[in-house]
């Protein structure tokens, strides 16, 4: 690498400057999930230079480079595949497959959690076979286009946070004030066999096991009948009391009314059952429950059976209500198998939000998988659209690969996290809670909708590179208008690298492009 930069001193003295390093503060990483290494700067990395080769002919340090060198780069730069096109705002993210996603509303932000079916990698996998899924994904949103990646948490297993569990499906979550302190829940599923619950002082954790077993469970009381005891639901009521829904399954000769449908209260604690079990009456159910609170009305949803019942094959389907509890009235299904919008018919899993007065959908689909590996392999990914709703009752929501639009612009002048994006191709993430974005020759990612102003001059990363590297950061598309190249120069910490930019006013979609291995952490730009 040093050799493909090297140029000499009346060269570089003659050229543009296209980046500085300005390597004054520390920060923190996560190398692992749920462990953190904190960094800080030699030296070495201050000065951006190696004392052991500090000369005129090395160029480590990058300060002043010859902008016609990335030029070349990157003009000969074969670009990662992305799957999704920048029309489009569905799958959420495509850098991991991400599926029955449970969808809590914090802060006016969308946190989703799922379960992690694995890293959507170049290489065909095997087939999902779900039984050694032990970790949840999360990400978030407040725009509903670009999507925080916060990583993986370890769940059950050994390693995990409820060490007692051997799997972590479906999950949902939930937030309420306990003793004047913001407290968050996160239910999931055992595989079939009970619903378990973590806890924590924030959306992304970390997370603990306040049991050290399972909330609801084969022994627990009013649960005779339930074939598959998962897919939790939880609802938060005006008044601070909680509620589960769970349960599923379908047994012989019962497929009109399998009654394996459950809901309890819980206590205040949100982590103990406060109350008896009660049985819910769900036509033609197979698995899935969703609750939701609009207005003074309760609306149960859940997935319809195969049966080829009058309701259709593995359709959502809801029932409205007066009480958390029910009885619930049957209404309609309000959202097809996503087969009939993807051609990769599979089993249905969704949530529903009210977010800024508008009803979405969050659902899962095998348009990825199929895309990627050229089958569909179990491998599933989340999207979102939009649930129609008037006078009380949902409409039918269409599933889109063009999805929702953006809510809300970046403000490019606030940090924002590298992890947040809206289109990649090649990425990796990296930590979990605050995590990091790692590059590799010819990978990219994109943020939807920046908004520059009147217009910036200058963009701040907090990035590193093991052996020194190149971004390209443009405007458009990922080989639009070039907004600046900038060095990344050889360190094992985070470093803050400046560089000036052109072209960036308004509100444009954003791009950075990797010549090599890159992590970046944040990025930030500065007004005229």
């Amino acid at each position: 690498m040093k050799k493909l930069y090297r140029i000499t001193g009346l060269l570089l003295a003659s050229l543009l400057s296209a980046c500085s390093f300005a390597g004054q503060n520390t920060s923190a990483i996560d190398t692992a999930v749920g462990e953190g290494t904190s960094t800080e700067k030699s030296e070495n990395d201050v000065t951006g230079k190696d004392t052991k080769n500090n000369n005129e002919e090395d160029n480590s340090d990058m300060t002043n480079v010859d902008n016609s060198k990335a030029q070349d780069i990157f003009e000969n730069l074969e670009l990662s595949t992305g799957y999704k096109d920048i029309s489009d705002h569905n799958p959420c993210m495509t850098q991991r497959f991400s599926a029955d996603p449970g969808v809590m509303v914090y802060d006016d932000r969308v946190y989703v959690y799922g379960t992690n079916d694995g890293l959507a990698m170049d290489n065909k996998p095997s087939k999902n076979e779900y039984g050694n899924i032990r970790t949840l994904n999360v990400m978030s949103s407040a725009d509903l286009v670009n999507w925080e990646d916060h990583g993986a948490i370890m769940v059950a297993g050994g390693s995990g946070a409820a060490s007692w569990a051997g799997n972590s499906w479906a999950p949902c979550a939930c937030h309420k004030e306990i003793d004047g302190k913001e407290k968050f829940f996160l239910y999931f599923a055992n595989s079939g066999n009970g619903i378990g619950v973590l806890t924590s002082d924030s959306p992304t954790g970390p997370w603990e096991d306040p049991l050290g077993k399972a909330i609801v469970g084969r022994d627990t009381p009013g649960i005779e009948g339930v074939i598959w005891l998962f897919d939790p639901a939880v609802l938060v009521d005006d008044d601070g009391t909680g509620y589960l829904y769970f349960g599923g399954g379908v047994p012989e000769g019962k497929e009109a009314a399998p009654e394996s449908f459950r809901a309890v209260k819980l206590a205040d604690d949100m982590i103990h059952l406060d109350g008896e079990v009660v049985t819910l009456d769900v036509p033609w159910g197979f698995e899935d429950s969703g609750i939701n609170k609009i207005g003074d009305t309760y609306y149960y949803s859940y997935c319809t059976n195969w049966s080829g019942g009058p309701y259709g094959n593995a359709r959502i389907a809801y029932m409205t209500s007066k009480s958390a509890l029910g009885p619930f009235t049957y209404q309609d299904t309000l959202f097809d198998n996503p087969g009939e919008f993807f051609g990769t018919t599979g089993n249905n899993h969704h949530t529903i939000i009210t977010f800024h007065d508008q009803q979405y959908i969050f659902y899962h689909a095998e348009y990825l998988n199929q895309k990627m590996y050229g089958e569909m392999l179990g491998y599933r990914t989340t999207h979102v659209d939009k649930l129609p709703m008037e006078d009380g009752l949902f409409g039918n929501a269409k599933g889109s690969l063009e999805g929702v639009e953006q809510l809300f612009n970046v403000d490019a002048y606030t940090v924002n996290r590298a992890s947040s994006v809206a289109w990649e191709a090649g990425a990796v993430i990296e930590g979990s809670g605050e995590t990091v974005l790692k590059l590799s020759e010819g990978d990219w990612t994109g943020v939807s909708g920046a908004d520059f102003g009147d217009g910036a001059v200058k963009i701040r990363l907090t990035a590193k590179s093991s052996e020194g590297g190149w971004v390209r950061i443009t405007t458009g598309s990922v080989d639009g208008d070039v907004a600046c190249y900038i060095y990344i120069p050889a360190s094992d910490n985070m470093q803050e690298i400046e560089a000036q930019v052109q072209g960036c006013e308004g509100v444009k979609n954003l791009f950075f492009t990797s010549s090599g291995d890159v992590s970046i952490e944040t990025w930030i730009f500065e007004q005229y």
